[in-house]
Parts: structure tokens; C-alpha cells; sequence
């Protein structure tokens, strides 16, 4: 059985990620991309669908025992897992190192004390745990294969076959180092050259070293943000810039129920928002990076805007379900691909013209076709923001005039005003700011409750959404407004948990409710951070501070999280590690650092 989701650690190369469980267990890997099929799929299922386990050796009947210690070394993604046994204290290092050629997983067995034995059982299986490959010997390497796919297993100890599982049995004591490797080659190409861990570790761990002494942040939540910023990074195709949305599938969202989507690919929302939080804080290379990827992806069609894509920039991300998967803790079905590719909704329009914005201002050499495509954006916008649409949380139900939606169409118009202003394009600025102002106009008079002073879900509902919270850090209305500060009062009164975390809009339970789909979900944890940075905006800065801190403490030991928290099961839940959680710590960080609201 597969463990908490917050009981795994990120490995990852820039292209693909694995997830590493606090008993040594790799039971999440895709090869040779985010998207590509699990050759480990443990985690949707059991055992039987691919796992690769390593750690001391335990009887065949009981549990593999967790690791006593374990954490990044230093500022990395190298992960670092201890054990203390009768025998002895060993150390298992994992990392992925950034890809020159085969992508690679390296597991290197250190003795500290005593003398350990040791068990390694690595199951490869194919195609999300569907295709058991044919696992022989080449020229004294293991290697498995199966149609395009071959995997090659290097070791220096004694390997064995036994129940369709490669196993290693070995013994380590004080200063010993023993590595194993796995490398992903096309099956029909030349074995992959022969791994070099020790070189590879010391050319990580350097890798890491150089990205993090370009952080401009150095506040009092530093150790968070560095995190976070890692994970972001992690997140990164590197070959085109794409930033997927986490490395995983249909983790739940409520566990035993069928809130479970892919977000292996690259949302613009998600990644816009997470491009500004690398701007803010140094990094503008991810910039530029994205900015490519986003001009390529759209190409010379921005009126079919998609809210999402491949990481190559892929179009066609069709879902469908894999029924021999159980589902993480039952919680079926098990998806790939993604149906809401190709939904309406107009915020991303405002999200993608925001992250140009912000690469302008921070001095990002100008792209004149950036300027071009925002101009065709806000030219698109002029004849659809009346629409109805899905909105931000990609709903599955009927499309409805979503405040949130129409308030992003204003930032797209917003900000393109403000292009033209600097110089920087030609448009026409005067029907422009006509429309900007209906926009505005439009959302007072249609979104808003004046008997509850609340800005509502969507015009003439009576419903909230936490995504109202960003009205003010948008600039659409000041935070002093009483409509702002009713919505912020509202939420916090209607939207809340027991814990006070918020929630993302009403569920109905076992009945289908806005979203269209039935049961619950949990603490949605960006728009957590969203309160927190409003009630920071309003004043309230005291009681933003122990909101952050209090999300903060939700972070796993390795300061990882993922998309919601389950304030009945008091666990993680949703896809792991989730970018649109990472992002909003690192704003609130940043706003609670320049209000000088914290601790200590």
C-alpha cells in the first residue's frame, strides 16, 4: 500500500520526477518525461504495478521499516534517508541528476555504524503498471524491455531474479558506498553509457548550489521559500520552458472519490503565477524560458487559446481512464490526459497578460511578438468576455458568468493600457480604456451583494469563491474598499474550516454541486495563502502572519505540499507537490517580509 501523500519526497531532473517514500520506496516515476507512462505506478496501486524499494533488509511478513532521518542535503534535491537498526545506522542518497543524455535515478548506500544488510527490489513495470517487461542480462547489465521503452539496471552487487522482481541482497558497513542506477533509453537505440554516480552526485549537488545563490529573497522565511522555489524549479521542463502543474495523476482530492485529474502538463494560469514568483525573486532566465515556450505553444492561433498544454506545447491532451489502477487508497478512476484542455476560461487571458506585464517591468528584454500576442489577446477579449465560461476551477458543470473570470478580463485589458502607455505597442487606447471601464461597470453592478457586502461566485448566485480574494491584489478595487473587505469578512465567515483554512467555493457532499461532481474536497491551499495576503493588504497583518505560519506548519518534513489539506483526515490531499501551493507562500512570504509582519 502506498504511503500519505505527505510521506513522500521530490526527486527530479528537470524533465521528469520521481517520488520517493519514507521507507525507501520509489512508487512514482515516469520515463522519460512528466507525462510519459509510469514505469513505477505503485502509488495508484499496489505492488503489482511497479515499485523499486531500497533500504535494510526486513522479513518477507512485516512492514519495510521508515527511515529514522531524512532531508534534503542542504539547499538540493538530493535526498538523503537514514535508518537505525540493531545492526547498524545506513544512509540511502537519491537525486536525479540534470540530464546530459539518458535520464537517470541514482541511489547511492553509504554504512555509517555497524554493519547492515541491506535489500534492493526493483519491479518495473510498464505502461502505468499494465506491461511486465522482458528483464534480462546484456553484456553483464540488467536491462528491461518492452515495445519503445528499455530501462537499464547497473549495480555493482549480486542481482537476482525471483517473482518477476530484481533483487539485491548485500551487506554494508562503515564507509561503504554502494550504487544502483536506472537509465531510460528508446528500445531500439544503443545501450546508454555506463552511469558514473559519484561524478554525477558531486555535478547535482553543484547544479543546485549555482541556481540557489541567485535568489534575491534573504527574509526571516528564507527556509520556505528556497523550498518552494526548488520545487517550482523541479517543476520545469527544462528542454522548452513548460512548467507542469505537479509531477503526478489522480492523486485525490477527497480521498475514496473520484476528484482525480492529471496535472502533468502546463496550465498558463499556474504557470504564469509561477513565473511571477520566480521574477520577483531572481530569476529571470525561467522568464525568458517561459515566455518562449508560451509564443511557440500559442503560435499564430491566440483566438484558440487553450488554458492548457503539453510541456512540449502540445495541443490534444485527451482523458481517459485506467481501469486496471485501483486508485490511490481506492480512489477511482485513475485519469491521464486531461478534458479540460479544452474548456473556456477567460481569466487565463488576464493571468498570461499579468506575467508579460511583470516581465516587462522587471526589465526582461522586450519581445516584439509578446507584444503582439497581447495585443491579439485583449482584441479577442473585446468580442467574449460576456461570455459565460468554466472559470478558474475548470468546472464540469454548466458555464456561468464567473466574477473571478470577468475581473481577470479587466487586468488583461488593464495591462495592455499600460503597455501602450510606456510606448512599447500601438493600440487603440482610448476604446481600450472604454472597455476596461465596462468591464469594471459590469462586475459592480452584476457580481456584487449589497445586502451581504460581498462580491459573490457569479452573477446573481448568492455562492462565494475564494477566488474572489484576489479582487485587491489584482488592483481591480483598493483594499480599503468596504466591498473588498466584506468579501474578505464573508469568506472568512462562509468559507472557512474548523482550522481556518478556506475553502475554494461550497461542495455538496454526495450530491453534485457547481463544480458538477459529487463529494467533498479539502482546504484548497492557495487561496489560503490568498487570505493571508489580503488581511495583510487590509491591516490585519498580525493575523495574516499566524494564518501563514499556521499553513506553513502543514508543509511536510521536507517542506513539501501538495494541492489541498483535509481538515477531517488532518492530511494531505490532491496532487504532489502542486506549483499553485508553492507559488502563493512564496507572495505571502514576500508581503509579509515587506510589511515586516513576522515572528522572531
Amino acid at each position: 500500500m502506498a504511503g500519505r501523500i505527505e510521506d513522500y519526497a521530490l526527486i527530479g531532473d528537470m524533465q521528469t520526477a520521481a517520488l520517493v517514500c519514507r521507507d525507501g520506496t520509489v512508487d512514482w516515476l515516469c520515463l522519460p518525461r512528466f507525462d510519459s507512462h509510469a514505469i513505477f505506478a505503485g502509488l495508484l496501486g499496489t505492488e503489482e504495478h511497479g515499485f523499486w524499494r531500497l533500504g535494510p533488509a526486513h522479513a518477507a511478513d512485516s512492514q519495510p521499516p521508515a527511515a529514522a532521518r531524512r532531508g534534503y542535503r542542504g539547499d538540493s534535491l538530493i535526498l538523503e534517508s537514514e535508518w537505525d537498526t540493531p545492526r547498524g545506522t545506513v544512509r540511502v542518497t537519491d537525486f536525479m541528476p540534470p540530464r546530459d543524455g539518458a535520464p537517470q535515478l541514482i541511489r547511492i548506500v553509504e554504512g555509517v555504524t555497524g554493519r547492515v544488510p541491506m535489500r534492493s527490489a526493483l519491479r518495473m513495470r510498464f505502461s502505468y503498471g499494465r506491461v511486465v517487461p522482458w528483464v534480462h542480462k546484456h553484456e553483464g547489465r540488467t536491462v528491461a524491455v518492452a515495445g519503445p521503452d528499455s530501462v537499464w539496471f547497473d549495480t555493482e552487487v549480486e542481482t537476482y531474479g525471483k517473482s518477476l522482481t530484481t533483487y539485491a541482497d548485500f551487506t554494508v558497513g562503515p564507509g561503504d558506498r554502494i550504487a544502483f542506477t536506472i537509465s531510460w533509453e528508446p528500445s531500439h537505440k544503443v545501450p546508454p553509457a555506463l552511469p558514473e554516480p559519484e561524478q554525477s552526485l558531486e555535478a547535482t549537488e553543484h547544479f543546485w548550489r549555482e541556481w540557489v545563490e541567485q535568489c534575491t529573497y534573504h527574509g526571516p522565511y528564507r527556509e520556505a521559500v528556497i523550498r518552494s522555489l526548488i520545487t517550482l524549479k523541479a517543476l520545469t521542463y527544462a528542454p522548452t520552458g513548460g512548467i507542469v502543474a505537479a509531477p503526478t495523476t489522480s492523486l485525490p482530492e477527497d480521498i475514496g472519490g473520484v476528484r482525480n485529474w492529471d496535472y502533468r502538463y502546463t496550465w498558463l494560469r499556474d504557470a504564469a503565477i509561477t513565473l511571477s514568483s520566480l521574477l520577483r525573486t531572481g530569476y529571470r532566465e525561467e522568464a525568458r524560458a517561459w515566455r518562449e515556450w508560451l509564443l511557440r505553444a500559442v503560435a499564430g492561433d491566440p483566438e484558440n487559446l487553450q488554458i492548457m498544454y503539453g510541456i512540449a506545447g502540445e495541443r490534444e491532451l485527451g482523458e481517459a481512464e485506467l481501469d486496471w489502477l485501483p486508485g490511490y487508497e481506492g480512489s477511482a478512476p485513475v485519469r491521464v490526459g486531461n478534458g479540460a484542455a479544452h474548456q473556456l476560461q477567460l481569466d487565463v487571458y488576464g493571468e498570461v497578460t499579468e506575467a508579460l506585464h511583470l516581465a516587462h517591468m522587471t526589465g526582461l528584454a522586450r519581445n516584439d511578438y509578446a507584444s503582439l500576442l497581447q495585443l491579439k489577446l485583449i482584441r479577442y477579449l473585446e468580442d467574449h468576455w460576456q461570455e459565460p465560461d468554466e472559470g478558474i476551477w475548470e468546472v464540469r458543470g454548466p458555464r456561468r458568468h464567473f466574477v473571478h473570470s470577468k475581473v481577470m478580463a479587466w487586468v488583461a485589458v488593464d495591462r495592455t493600457i499600460k503597455l501602450i502607455e510606456s510606448g512599447d505597442a500601438d493600440g487603440p487606447l482610448e476604446r481600450w480604456r472604454e472597455l476596461r471601464d465596462d468591464i469594471h461597470r459590469d462586475v459592480c453592478e452584476k457580481g456584487y451583494d449589497k445586502e451581504r457586502n460581498t462580491f459573490t461566485q457569479s452573477y446573481g448566485s448568492k455562492e462565494l469563491d475564494a477566488s474572489l480574494l484576489l479582487i485587491p491584489q489584482m488592483g481591480f478595487l483598493p483594499p480599503d474598499d468596504k466591498r473588498v473587505i466584506g468579501t474578505i469578512e464573508a469568506i472568512q465567515r462562509e468559507l472557512s474550516t474548523s482550522d481556518g483554512f478556506i475553502l475554494r467555493y461550497p461542495t455538496e457532499g454526495q450530491d453534485e454541486g457547481v463544480d458538477g461532481l459529487p463529494g467533498d474536497e479539502g482546504a484548497f491551499l492557495a487561496c489560503s495563502f490568498w487570505m493571508a495576503d489580503d488581511l495583510a493588504m487590509i491591516g490585519r497583518v498580525d493575523e495574516a502572519r499566524k494564518l501563514f505560519e499556521k499553513l506553513l506548519a502543514l508543509r511536510n518534513d521536507l517542506g513539501l505540499l501538495a494541492e489541498e489539506w483535509d481538515p477531517r483526515l488532518k492530511r494531505q490531499v490532491g496532487n504532489f507537490p502542486q506549483a499553485f501551493s508553492h507559488v502563493p507562500l512564496i507572495d505571502t512570504a514576500l508581503r509579509l517580509t515587506a510589511s515586516g509582519a513576522y515572528g522572531g
